[in-house]
């Protein structure tokens, strides 16, 4: 049986938990290293399901914790725990067969960006409602980027006027996201990726200062020193 939320919403968020998350250091699966006392994963699923318009969250979990998983998000929100691949994509695509029939807008959301604000996930949903296939949440990049060449050279500087740095939640039309992972050759990390190979247009939507992803200890503290004042 699947786990709802909202039984009139129209969106289903997916969060591929599985990865060990090296950069981050010796230790458990990335989404369930603690963070100010809770898991990375509780605090991503408390937030998602703090959206009006999520009906299902499914969570790709390590295999070997899916039980685990799923007693310690029971207490969080309804959630529907599944086991995840070697590969993000096998994962997602682990969590995405499990959504009911109902949901036509597919979120796909990772965990190391735990502080992401429900705003957030509800803003990239009304993009896919309101006629876009796939929508990405991006932020500017503010970084001068060089392209770097063999013995460290510098062989130029990057406009970063057209770059953005992007974010999760991305959004996509159910038909669009499915079709794509039936398709999917080689695993990406990033599921607009596999939707642009298959040459659908995305869109992008202003992302937040708060969906950091965790990826290494200074993130860590980072997001700490958010959750202490307020985030």
């Amino acid at each position: 049986m699947t786990a709802q939320l909202n039984p009139r919403g129209d969106v289903a968020v997916l969060v591929p938990a599985a990865g060990a998350g090296v950069r981050l250091g010796p230790g458990a699966p990335k989404a369930l290293r603690p963070l100010a006392g809770e898991p990375l994963l509780v605090h991503a699923v408390r937030r998602i399901a703090a959206a009006p318009s999520v009906h299902t969250i499914v969570v790709a979990a390590p295999a070997a914790d899916v039980e685990s998983v799923r007693a310690m998000l029971a207490p969080v929100a309804p959630v529907t725990v599944v086991p995840g691949g070697a590969e993000r994509q096998a994962s997602v695509a682990a969590a995405l067969a499990a959504v009911p029939a109902g949901p036509e807008i597919v979120l796909v959301h990772d965990a190391a960006r735990a502080l992401t604000p429900p705003e957030l996930v509800e803003s990239v949903a009304e993009a896919v409602r309101s006629g876009h296939d796939a929508v990405i949440p991006v932020l500017p990049v503010v970084d001068t980027i060089k392209q770097v060449g063999a013995g460290e050279r510098v062989l130029g500087t990057v406009d970063r006027s057209a770059l953005r740095a992007v974010q999760t939640p991305q959004g996509f039309r159910r038909s669009v996201l499915t079709a794509a992972h039936a398709a999917a050759g080689d695993p990406l990390t990033d599921d607009a990726g596999l939707v642009e190979k298959q040459g659908v247009a995305v869109t992008c939507v202003p992302g937040s200062e708060h969906a950091l992803k965790i990826t290494r200890p200074f993130d860590l503290a980072l997001a700490e020193h958010l959750l202490a004042a307020g985030a």
